[in-house]
């Protein structure tokens, strides 16, 4: 397609028009806007006008036509920031898509304002001419096109099998149940050998926080279960308890990446809102989708701008079950129990107490519920009830005072059963889960030196933090904190998080920035924001200090405590977590006390 260079384009075009989108993808699997592939593209200059929407949808059905597309969905998401534009594609024709969007949008703005340009203008022909740009778009389409992939899937489909492609591969079926070719080396369908493929219990994890947490106990559950299994997460991927590569891995390459292990019998997916928003979720025939909670966080982004937003994005993962699955929900989540008449999938509950007025009702109507009954955590599935056991017996949750791993637990509790995990064996991996430190690395891990305790965990947005310090911050001795945030949050947020720690009065706060996390933000901007709201809420500068450095913020901290200190240490980048993690568990083993040196066994560099 004829593309005009920027300086033509710009003087001939207003410059909101110059580049008319922020961001133009391919949506690989079940999305927020359908549960097919697609191409979606988010609009820049504020709210589209109807006559531009308009001309988009004729353009995205014009281009349908040229190109022998099926019809499907065509959806326009408005919101505060401008508005999504997605549409249906075929999933191995998707970079075409991507291409057939921007030109359809770009088409429809500059239609919009033709009459600012003349027809001889420089870029007048790359924008209007419909007959060249259609021609260049087929063209595209076409060096695209695997139609062997697609009757490939069509095959995997009536077999009932999930099946996953990208870039480089087709697998069908999944875990000990797949097989995976090349992309240029596909099998003919008489080649596959369709009877010993199969799926594996999937369960997709999402929600504002305890994902992770989440994750784990389910592996750990289905471990017990016995099956040989997988799970994905923001701290890597993991096969039978072992990492297998570090990382980032909470969304579709992690999921596909785990359910192409020849070896894997069960599988359990972290799946975060980016993953969601950038490409949709993965899997086809999930048996459970949990979702933990919905909490103010990653506004801005991808059109989400509200709770409401946030909470459409996170119920996406409904799409990956299968017929019969099963979608566990927080009832104490308000949010997530409004949106509750409009699913059409299977419904189970969770509640911290299980006299939740949702739970009784959903236990008279036969279904499944997990809550907290005089001490005790129950299961019920109908009339039949599980006693997992005394609240203050299982580690996870410090004695009864960390009332959001609790949650946690009855959540994953619940998922398992659905996953096929019995009873006995989800209540042993409750009494134990949490008792060592490997069992959740970076979540509400403790250290005691003396009196002193000092917490690590991830929490990561404001209500995140407020579960950690209520259940840290305690009336006699100081209190400490390292604090920071990744800079792709609002203003509005980072501000927010600080009011959450001016809330319970620190005397100490080492601000800190988020290695590879500043995300377009200067280095020592979110620090300086942090401060500024926490100077403004009326902590005096003298409790403030800057150390950039992340894993060094945490040393600085360590050296300021005195005896009976409560340090909190929220560490977001996998490095400085295993710098801090390491110098802890060296600090305890050398039986160190606050008020003495780190000597050697410093760590990082003070800014």
């Amino acid at each position: 397609m004829p593309n005009p260079s920027e300086d033509d384009a710009a003087a001939f075009a207003p410059p909101e028009y110059v580049h008319a989108f922020d961001d133009s993808r391919r949506l690989t699997g079940a999305n927020l806007y359908f549960d097919v592939a697609g191409a979606a593209l988010e609009t820049r200059g504020g709210q589209p006008v109807p006559r531009e929407l308009a001309d988009w949808r004729q353009n995205i059905a014009d281009a349908r036509d040229a190109l022998h597309w099926a019809e499907g969905r065509i959806v326009v998401r408005e919101h505060a920031s401008g508005a999504s534009l997605a549409f249906a594609a075929p999933i191995d024709q998707l970079y075409a898509a991507t291409e057939v969007n921007e030109w359809a949008w770009t088409d429809a703005v500059g239609a919009a304002v033709q009459p600012a340009l003349a027809p001889h203008a420089p870029g007048y022909a790359a924008y209007w001419d419909r007959g060249d740009a259609l021609r260049t778009l087929r063209a595209l389409a076409q060096a695209e096109a695997r139609p062997d992939l697609i009757e490939l899937l069509e095959q995997a489909r009536a077999h009932g099998l999930p099946a996953y492609s990208d870039d480089d591969a087709l697998s069908i079926g999944e875990g000990a149940g797949s097989q995976t070719w090349p992309l240029d080396g596909l099998p003919g369908s008489t080649q596959v050998p369709w009877p010993r493929l199969h799926a594996i219990p999937t369960a997709v994890v999402t929600g504002s926080n305890g994902k992770t947490t989440s994750v784990r106990l389910l592996a750990a559950m289905a471990r017990a279960q016995g099956w040989i299994t997988a799970y994905s997460s923001t701290d890597g991927l993991f096969v039978d308890g072992e990492r297998v590569d570090s990382g980032d891995y909470s969304g579709p390459v992690g999921a596909r990446t785990l359910l192409r292990q020849p070896s894997v019998q069960a599988a359990i997916l972290e799946t975060a809102r980016g993953g969601i928003l950038r490409r949709g979720v993965t899997p086809q025939q999930a048996r459970v989708a949990l979702v933990t909670n919905i909490s103010p966080d990653h506004f801005g982004e991808y059109g989400v701008h509200s709770l409401d937003d946030l909470a459409q994005v996170k119920l996406t993962v409904a799409r990956a079950l299968g017929d019969d699955g099963v979608l566990v929900l927080n009832a104490d989540d308000p949010l997530l129990s409004q949106r509750a008449s409009s699913l059409a999938q299977t419904l189970a509950w969770f509640a911290l107490d299980d006299a939740h007025p949702r739970l009784q009702a959903h236990r008279a109507q036969g279904g499944a519920t997990c809550g907290v009954a005089a001490g005790r955590l129950w299961l019920s599935q109908g009339d039949v009830r599980h006693d997992l056991g005394a609240v203050e017996d299982l580690p996870l949750t410090l004695g009864g005072r960390a009332r959001y791993n609790l949650a946690n637990l009855a959540g994953a509790a619940l998922a398992a059963v659905h996953l096929g995990v019995v009873v006995d064996r989800i209540a042993a991996v409750l009494a134990g889960f949490g008792s060592q430190p490997g069992d959740n690395p970076g979540r509400l891990q403790r250290w005691r030196f003396g009196a002193t305790e000092v917490y690590l965990d991830y929490a990561h947005n404001p209500d995140g933090l407020r579960g950690l310090l209520e259940v840290a911050a305690r009336r006699d001795g100081r209190l400490g904190i390292v604090l920071g945030q990744a800079g792709n949050r609002e203003d509005a947020d980072i501000r927010a998080l600080a009011g959450v720690v001016a809330d319970f009065v620190p005397d100490r706060v080492v601000l800190k920035d988020i290695e590879s996390f500043l995300r377009g933000r200067a280095p020592g901007e979110v620090a300086a924001l942090l401060r500024q709201e926490l100077l403004r809420r009326g902590l005096p500068e003298t409790a403030l200090q800057v150390c950039l450095d992340e894993a060094r913020a945490a040393a600085e901290l360590l050296e300021w405590a005195a005896e009976g200190d409560v340090l909190v240490l929220p560490i977001h980048n996998s490095d400085a977590r295993d710098a801090v993690v390491a110098l802890l568990d060296r600090l305890q083993l050398g039986q160190w006390r606050p008020g003495l040196p780190l000597a050697d066994e410093s760590i990082g560099e003070t800014e």
